[in-house]
């Protein structure tokens, strides 16, 4: 009988341990499926959260990108004419500076260079010599009339009518009432180079110090007598004065690629603004340095170097960034999206329409 009941409570206790391990595997299998059910849960809520949150992201990128794209419409860039338009009439002549404010440019460059009699004019020494078919011609080494007459000698041989070079003043007279800006670009060259010639340029008042001499005077000679006479007739103050105060340009930036140069003429202005160039440096390769100029308001930089992060370190130290010479229709939309404050150009009409089509482009985007 013992053994009988021994026997039941084993088989018992094998029944009790054989229903708790079927309850244990119906509990796991139970759990495997709560959890299976929970992560497809999960899942469905990632797939529907994920791609507006895809998308609302990728958009506000998008109109980030748009936004600094279109930066520029609330402030453009000015539209410079570097010598006026040079494709319809010859360089810096009253022909080329009445096409470009024709074309409703809002800046034109000005290339001074000064005669061998003293005289600044609108001349770069590249088309004096296209004029004298002589490729080492210097303006600083002719008189004014020995270049007018190189004009009349090659009228037939040039396509362009007009082929008078004005002064500066004269220049000056006809543009700077109708623009926004007027750069004038000091051109350094034989034989005194930079002597005198930021005086010249600049409002300096000469008449508190009489007894100047002047090295390179741009008066006529009956005036010569004023620059070393201790009495100076009143009425004839204002010849005395430079072609920038005589024509009161109080738009002009005067700039040149001679650092001594633009220091001298930081040096005596008073409220003209002047500017420094940045290219690269022939002698190395390498490009100049930037910030190397106190009391320069503009710095002119050569096209292909300019970035967001140049733009960016100039404008921090109040600094305008005007581009040069921007011939391409692509490096000139780089320029509107880098935010320059102006970009220089001989065909400024060809320039105002690529910022047209520009803005309509980005207006439909």
């Amino acid at each position: 009988m013992a053994a009988l009941i021994s026997r039941w409570d084993r088989q018992q206790q094998r029944l009790r341990v054989q229903r708790g391990t079927n309850f244990a595997r119906k509990l796991g299998l139970f759990s495997s499926r709560k959890k299976l059910f929970r992560f497809l849960l999960i899942s469905l809520a990632i797939f529907a959260i994920a791609p507006p949150l895809y998308f609302h992201f990728s958009l506000r990128r998008f109109r980030q990108m748009q936004l600094r794209k279109c930066s520029w419409m609330s402030s453009p860039p000015l539209v410079c004419a570097h010598g006026g338009d040079s494709t319809k009439a010859f360089p810096n002549t009253m022909d080329a500076y009445r096409i470009a404010l024709s074309s409703q440019a809002d800046c034109i460059e000005i290339d001074v260079s000064r005669s061998s009699d003293g005289l600044l004019l609108a001349l770069h020494d590249r088309d004096l010599q296209r004029l004298s078919g002589n490729t080492s011609s210097k303006v600083g080494y002719l008189s004014r009339k020995e270049i007018a007459d190189l004009g009349s000698e090659h009228h037939q041989s040039l396509e362009f009518s007009d082929l008078n070079i004005p002064t500066i003043e004269d220049a000056l007279r006809l543009v700077s009432g109708s623009v926004k800006q007027v750069i004038l670009d000091a051109k350094v060259g034989p034989p005194l180079y930079e002597k005198g010639l930021a005086k010249d340029i600049l409002s300096v008042d000469h008449v508190n110090n009489p007894q100047v001499q002047f090295c390179n005077p741009v008066f006529p000679p009956k005036f010569s007598m004023l620059l070393t006479t201790n009495s100076v007739d009143p009425t004839l103050v204002p010849i005395l004065h430079s072609p920038v105060e005589r024509t009161n340009c109080k738009n002009c930036v005067v700039w040149a690629k001679s650092d001594s140069l633009a220091r001298e003429l930081i040096r005596l202005s008073n409220d003209t603004m002047v500017g420094y160039i940045v290219m690269m440096d022939p002698s190395n390769g390498t490009r100049m340095q930037l910030l190397r100029m106190r009391g320069a308001g503009v710095v002119g930089v050569y096209h292909p170097l300019i970035d967001e992060k140049l733009v960016k370190i100039l404008h921090e130290r109040k600094k305008k960034v005007f581009a040069w010479t921007v011939d391409e229709e692509s490096s000139m939309q780089k320029m509107l999206l880098e935010r320059v404050d102006a970009g220089s150009r001989a065909q400024a009409a060809r320039i105002l329409s690529c910022a047209g089509n520009h803005s309509r482009d980005l207006s439909h985007l």
